[in-house]
């Protein structure tokens, strides 16, 4: 069995025992049998099937999604360092979400769907300036240029929803919800609300998996190699666009799962996107998962945000890649 292979089944078996443990551990235990069994105890079939069982799936999808959209945003811009978090971009669609619920945004024949529509055009508009502003200061691009351009706008639209909080009333908590990061009480609507937008990220990113293993060599070699170069980006730029304001809509701003996934996955199996996308959206999904688990039990009965855990598993990463980078620029 090759390594690739050994990788695939690995993921997979990590999803489905992540998946058990969050659905059985808590403060009522569940039985396996409560799957199949409603009868045996129907307290645990209530609490399997409509508080669990939905945060777990919802945690997972959102996890699954920032995982994608940062190995795609990695892909494209040849960067390791880029993810929907450290862009910005997670940043643009808080705004966008918190922006819907503060002014009471409504769009017809849209119903539950417009947060996430909104969310994903701030994440969308939020990715390109950041782009075209790192561009406009540095033509090279750095790694640098990009790190402080995120942080730039971060910071403005991390005021812009402050002050949104500051002039709201009875709407505090919900905005509150999307700042700290959580999949807690949230039900199958929210499940539903994600899981297309899941779908036609994945499948726009999917369909460019060649075209991102061609930009890796550069965008004049890709050009040679027959890819519609700016035409490939566009729909990179907003495949990941899509799924970062679909989770944030559903979730609020979580950070560090599109920074820490791909990495271990490339650093395990090489850059061939076509097997690093599918790893990629199976390992942060089981991340988010276990994340999830971790910040309801590890002070239980009181809850901690989810992005907590997730900052204190990325932050450390993120350092360990920039030092990485620079010592490999200064030994060039």
């Amino acid at each position: 069995m090759n390594k690739l292979l050994l990788t695939y089944v690995f993921s997979l078996i990590l999803l489905i025992v992540s998946m058990w443990f969050a659905i059985s551990i808590g403060s009522v235990k569940i039985p396996i049998s409560t799957l199949w069994d409603a009868k045996t105890n129907p307290t645990a079939h209530h609490i399997l099937w409509n508080l669990r069982m939905p945060r777990v799936v919802l945690a997972g999808l959102v996890g699954a999604s920032l995982a994608l959209a940062g190995a795609a945003l990695q892909g494209l811009l040849k960067n390791p360092l880029a993810d929907p978090y450290t862009l910005g971009i997670s940043s643009g669609a808080s705004v966008g979400a918190v922006a819907t619920i503060f002014f009471g945004i409504s769009l017809p024949f849209s119903g539950q769907f417009t947060l996430p529509i909104f969310s994903m055009v701030g994440a969308m508009v939020t990715m390109i300036v950041v782009i075209s502003f790192a561009r406009l200061v540095d033509r090279t691009m750095k790694m640098e240029t990009f790190i402080l351009t995120g942080i730039i706008f971060s910071s403005f639209l991390g005021s812009c929803i402050s002050l949104m909080i500051a002039l709201t009333g009875e709407q505090l908590r919900v905005i509150m919800g999307w700042i700290l990061g959580s999949v807690a009480n949230r039900g199958w609507s929210y499940v539903q609300m994600i899981l297309p937008f899941v779908i036609i990220g994945l499948i726009i990113i999917w369909l460019n998996r060649r075209e991102l293993n061609a930009l890796v060599y550069g965008e004049e070699k890709a050009h040679y190699l027959g890819v519609h170069v700016k035409r490939s980006k566009y729909f990179i730029l907003g495949g990941a666009s899509i799924l970062t304001g679909a989770a944030v809509a559903v979730s609020g701003a979580i950070g560090f799962v599109g920074l820490v996934v791909p990495h271990m996955v490339r650093a395990v199996i090489g850059s061939d996107h076509r097997h690093v996308l599918p790893i990629a959206f199976l390992n942060g999904a089981s991340l988010l998962i276990v994340c999830d688990l971790v910040s309801r039990t590890i002070i239980a009965p009181t809850e901690l945000p989810i992005g907590v855990i997730t900052s204190f598993i990325g932050a450390p990463v993120f350092a360990y890649i920039f030092f990485k980078q620079r010592h490999v620029r200064r030994g060039a």
